[in-house]
């Protein structure tokens, strides 16, 4: 029996648990009761809570990673616990992919039953953050390439990421300054209301800033898989004989899209230009190349820890931090009259 029992028996979430335990009066009698019974009735007794986590003596810094099998943060990973060891902390790793709107309460428990001293987020949902997420915590929270629409609570937490918006924006002009006018954009989940919401916001504002009428049946879904955007591609390229160019939001698609593009019978770089985001090594050594959006995966990595334990050192204030992208042009994109 955990925090996190608790709060699914009491069908509340994992901080309202919390400030039951605390005391917090910001709780409404009735869940307060509710909670309590369930804590009696289970005979709970509650191993920490954030006075004592700031009290003890551990070295765990967490690493909570949404897409632990992600090539993209599998090097990330691979940076940050080098850092965390050689800082004298031990990394304690913790996959995120099965609830998909519970990403701020599962932080809350992480850090409370590991006893940590400071969270790295990699990936998430983080849509739901309020100005009092994470008050029952008193250790330092960096999430790192998350979703997040809200603009509540940045003093409780720091951010290192990109700026999606503006990184689609370009991509699509780029395609448009090449002749482009039909450009599908394939997204990862339809869940994805952070990074997928803002992409799809720059490959919009940049179709009308060149007035071209957005069409909905060129936007897709990949699943952030190979085979699923293998699939679309083919049914695009059929219903579509138009499409001059296809815009992916991760590489791990574009490989998909590419082999759509062959098996449709179309070449890519003449007949379909064909461009990744992520900068993975592997696009650069499909045939032919494919031009991708780099992101910079070490800087953010480094910079993430960095920041992650100057907070715990109380040397700085939380920050957010946007770190810019680079196109990687290479054989997969033509111009066209």
């Amino acid at each position: 029996m955990n925090i996190k029992d608790i709060a699914q028996l009491s069908g509340v979430g994992v901080s309202t648990v919390s400030r039951v335990l605390n005391n917090h009066s910001d709780v409404k009698l009735s869940t307060r009761e509710k909670v309590l019974q369930i804590i009696e009735e289970y005979n709970y007794i509650p191993n920490n809570s954030a006075r004592v986590l700031k009290q003890n003596n551990t070295k765990n810094i967490g690493l909570l990673v949404k897409g632990v099998f992600n090539p993209f943060f599998s090097e990330m990973i691979n940076i940050i616990g080098s850092k965390v060891d050689s800082a004298g902390y031990t990394m304690i790793l913790e996959q995120n992919d099965y609830n998909i709107y519970q990403d701020v309460d599962n932080v809350i428990s992480f850090a409370k039953e590991k006893k940590l001293q400071g969270v790295i987020c990699l990936g998430g949902n983080f849509i739901d953050i309020k100005d009092d997420s994470f008050a029952s915590l008193n250790i330092p929270i960096v999430l790192t390439s998350v979703n997040t629409l809200s603009k509540k609570g940045k003093k409780t937490y720091s951010s290192v990421g990109i700026d999606d918006v503006k990184a689609t924006y370009e991509v699509t002009k780029y395609l448009i300054s090449l002749g482009h006018r039909d450009i599908a954009l394939i997204l990862g989940k339809d869940d994805d209301i952070g990074i997928s919401w803002w992409r799809l916001n720059g490959y919009k504002n940049a179709l009308n800033d060149s007035n071209i009428p957005l069409k909905d049946e060129y936007i897709l879904i990949g699943e952030y898989e190979s085979r699923r955007s293998y699939e679309v591609t083919k049914k695009l390229l059929l219903k579509n004989k138009n499409i001059t160019a296809i815009f992916c939001l991760s590489d791990i698609m574009a490989i998909g899209a590419a082999k759509g593009i062959i098996d449709s019978g179309l070449k890519i770089g003449k007949d379909i230009s064909l461009i990744g985001f992520d900068g993975m090594d592997y696009s650069e050594f499909y045939n032919p190349a494919i031009t991708t959006v780099k992101q910079p995966k070490t800087l953010m990595a480094e910079t993430s820890i960095k920041l992650l334990l100057d907070l715990i050192k109380n040397s700085i204030e939380n920050q957010h931090i946007l770190l810019n992208t680079e196109l990687i042009e290479r054989e997969s994109c033509r111009r066209i009259k």
